[in-house]
Order: C-alpha cells, then sequence, then structure tokens
C-alpha cells in the first residue's frame, strides 16, 4: 500500500506532465478556437513592448527575412497607404507581396493578403501552432499573436515584398521587430493620448520608432512636428517629407508628381486620398533599386487600389458612404469631402464611438455637414454607453438626434426614413461600419 503522502506527488507529478505535454503540444482544428485561445491567453489586450514578442520571433527565426520590407505607421491613412503599395507591386506582375493589416472589418482572414487574396484559415492555423510551441510560457497579446503569424506565414511563403501596418504608435508596437528598408509615417494626430503622450509632438516620437539608421523614412504630413524631423536627423535617417521633398499637385481630371529627381504627369484620379497616394509613389522611388516598379505598373495601380470602409461611397437613389474615421483629423476629412460632394438630399449619420476616443471634437468637426444623427452603441468592451453619447449631443447642441439600441437599428431607421436623393453617412470606427454590414 502506497501512503497517502505518495499517492498525492505522484498524482502532482501527472498533472505537472500532462499540464507541461498539453502547453507543448496544443493544437486546435478551427481557426475560431485558436482565435479564442489567444484572446484569453494575455492578461492585457494592449501591452505595449517589444521584448517578449522579439524573444519567440528570435525562435522561430523571424527577425531577419530575406524580402524587401515596408513598415507604415501614421494616425490616418494607414490603410489607404498600404493598399497603394500592394497595388502598385502587385500591378508590376514580377513580385510575390504580402500585407499585414490591422484591424479587420469583415473578416479575421483580412489581416493577412498573399499577392492581394487573404490568406486561409489552414494557413493561420498552421502558423499559430508553430507559435504556441515556439512561446513556451510566454504570453502574448492577440496582435503580438498575429504580427508573428504574419511573418512567419511571409517566410514560408517566400514573398519578395512586406508591407507591415503598425498597430498602435511605433516604437513599441510588435511590428517593429523588424528593421524596414523604407518606414512610412503618413499623418500625425491626437489618437491614444492615454498610451502615446497629449501632443502632436509625443505622437510624432512614437511613431519616428519605426525609422532606422541610414534607411530611408518617408513622411506623407505637411507638417511634421519637429521631434520626428530630429530623431530622423539623429539616427542618421534620410527623411522625405511631404510638400518639401516630394509632392502633388491636382488638376481638373488628372494629378501631377514630383520629387527631387522625378516628375509624372496626368496620373489617373484614384479611389483614396492623393496625400496617401502621392507618400506611394514616394516610396516606390526610394526602392526602385530593390524593387523597379515601371510608369505603366503605376498607373494601372492607381486605377486599381481600394480599401473598404475609407470614404466607400456605393451608389443608389439614397447613396451610402462607409467611413471608418475615428477621431477627428479623419472625422475633418470625411467633412471636407462631403462639403466637396453634397447630395441633392440631406445627410443622415449613423454613427457610434469607442469611449477611449475624443467623441465632442469628431463630432463637432462634422456636424455641420450632417442633418440628421442616427446613434447607437456598439456591442464591444470598449463601447461608449448611449447615455453617455447622448449627452455628447447634447453638449453639442445638436437636437436632430435618435437613439437606437444597437448600430444595426439604427442603420434600418436611417434607411427607413431616407428618401430619393438623400445619403446614409456610417463612420466612428471600425466597428460601426462592420455592424451595418453592408
Amino acid at each position: 500500500m502506497f501512503s497517502k503522502g505518495f499517492a498525492q506527488t505522484i498524482l502532482s507529478l501527472a498533472v505537472v506532465l500532462y499540464t507541461a505535454y498539453w502547453e507543448g503540444n496544443m493544437s486546435f482544428s478551427q481557426l475560431d478556437m485558436w482565435l479564442t485561445h489567444i484572446r484569453d491567453q494575455h492578461k492585457q489586450p494592449i501591452d505595449l513592448g517589444l521584448e517578449r514578442v522579439r524573444q519567440v520571433a528570435a525562435d522561430l527565426n523571424l527577425l531577419n527575412p530575406l524580402y524587401a520590407v515596408i513598415t507604415v505607421g501614421g494616425t490616418n491613412g494607414k490603410g489607404s497607404t498600404v493598399a497603394g503599395l500592394e497595388a502598385s507591386f502587385l500591378a508590376a506582375r514580377r513580385y510575390r507581396v504580402g500585407a499585414f493589416t490591422s484591424p479587420y472589418l469583415y473578416r479575421f482572414n483580412e489581416l493577412v493578403r498573399m499577392n492581394g487574396v487573404e490568406v486561409g484559415d489552414e494557413d493561420f492555423i498552421q502558423a499559430f501552432s508553430r507559435i504556441e510551441r515556439a512561446r513556451g510560457k510566454v504570453t502574448l497579446t492577440q496582435f503580438e499573436f498575429n504580427t508573428l503569424a504574419a511573418l512567419d506565414i511571409f517566410q514560408r511563403a517566400g514573398i519578395d515584398i512586406a508591407i507591415l501596418e503598425v498597430g498602435l504608435g511605433g516604437r513599441l508596437d510588435a511590428v517593429n521587430i523588424i528593421d524596414a528598408d523604407v518606414a512610412v509615417t503618413t499623418s500625425i494626430a491626437l489618437d491614444h493620448t492615454a498610451l502615446l503622450g497629449d501632443t502632436r509632438e509625443s505622437i510624432a516620437r512614437e511613431k519616428a520608432g519605426i525609422f532606422r539608421s541610414d534607411k530611408p523614412a518617408v513622411c506623407g504630413d505637411f507638417d511634421p512636428p519637429m521631434t520626428l524631423i530630429d530623431y530622423a536627423r539623429e539616427i542618421n535617417a534620410p527623411l522625405f517629407c511631404q510638400g518639401k521633398q516630394f509632392g502633388f499637385e491636382k488638376t481638373a481630371s488628372a494629378w501631377n508628381w514630383w520629387s527631387e529627381n522625378t516628375r509624372l504627369d496626368d496620373l489617373p484620379l484614384p479611389r483614396l486620398a492623393l496625400q496617401n497616394m502621392s507618400t506611394v509613389l514616394m516610396v516606390i522611388e526610394l526602392l526602385q533599386k530593390i524593387v523597379p516598379v515601371r510608369s505603366s505598373a503605376l498607373h494601372s495601380a492607381l486605377r486599381k487600389a481600394h480599401l473598404p470602409g475609407r470614404i466607400q461611397v456605393i451608389p443608389d437613389e439614397v447613396t451610402r458612404i462607409l467611413d471608418v474615421s475615428h477621431n477627428p483629423a479623419a472625422a475633418e476629412f470625411l467633412a471636407a469631402y462631403l462639403r466637396k460632394n453634397p447630395p441633392r438630399g440631406k445627410i443622415r449619420a449613423v454613427f457610434s464611438m469607442l469611449a477611449d476616443k475624443d467623441i465632442p471634437q469628431t463630432i463637432h468637426v462634422i456636424q455641420d455637414c450632417i442633418d440628421e444623427w442616427h446613434i447607437a452603441p456598439l456591442q464591444i468592451d470598449r463601447a461608449t454607453p448611449l447615455p453617455m453619447l447622448e449627452k455628447y449631443f447634447r453638449e453639442s447642441a445638436i437636437h436632430a438626434v435618435y437613439s437606437y439600441d444597437s448600430v444595426k437599428m439604427a442603420y434600418h431607421a436611417a434607411q427607413a426614413v431616407a428618401t430619393k436623393g438623400d445619403c446614409i453617412v456610417v463612420f466612428g470606427s471600425f466597428h460601426t461600419v462592420a455592424a451595418c454590414n453592408i
């Protein structure tokens, strides 16, 4: 007979061995199961820092890619810039192109594209399995898992070019474990101030953290803070700024682009913002010796480049515009579009935002464009409660406001009252656009 103490020791040892085996061999057959596991694994959804993710990336041999890397950061315009770069390299018809972007709008698979096509579930499952085995006891956030999965997929596919979109900030973002051949900062505005600082100068310094010594950096902002310029100079990163080293001018039916070495005239007007497409062309020029793209391919790319949810116009008797703008600077850009392209009828907004965003200022910059507001809370943890949304509108002295329990209900209500010539504008968050499921 074994003693009670001895039996308890054997049982404890069995638990330890089983746990070790399970953690080292964890595998799920469905992507949804992996996403649930990843979501629950780290105590904080956002945990900025590179030490943990770099350690796992090193164990997976992901830190020294053989492909060219473009890292894209900035407050607004990142997604459009990634889409423009991706379209340009694909139009060259000679490169295998990977793109990692976030957040997704409708499907998780949108985060990683290979040659313009979303990566399938099985590729993610295999990548997550390899990361799970490599990480050991290191915990990772969902974004860190996603970043490593993208890098793992790209490496195994043998791509030529990777376009990596920063998730938040830059200096401490998981994407920044990889050294970029060209680093891009699209724009600098106030957003995520609790994490990045409450001035453009502090935010710019965080975003400039993706720059590398002796590697070119491109800034698409017309007025970059000195902290960004000073950091580029400090690390000897050649800096190319919009309106200085490169720029553009719009004509009646086309646009022209120039740099210190090149001029391109009569370019086709793209569906995406010219400011961002101008930045794209500067990056393309800087990489001509590594991954050349002919001007004819650029013409094709500019016609084709698009991105769902970025002033996405759906024409009909009642026009619909979907825009993921989620801060004052982005809402101001949307407002400029609405002023330049007014509908014959009323503009009816379907609106909601996350609680950690600057909702009062976002409303302020666009309120003169909107005739009627349909508001509702988002169905996620970071949602702004409906009473708080209503309070912001009262404080803005806006009276044509109608409240609903969900964004989908708000959208259907706006549809029900809209008449021919009206325009329904859905904006305020990726989650707001996604909830309408248009």
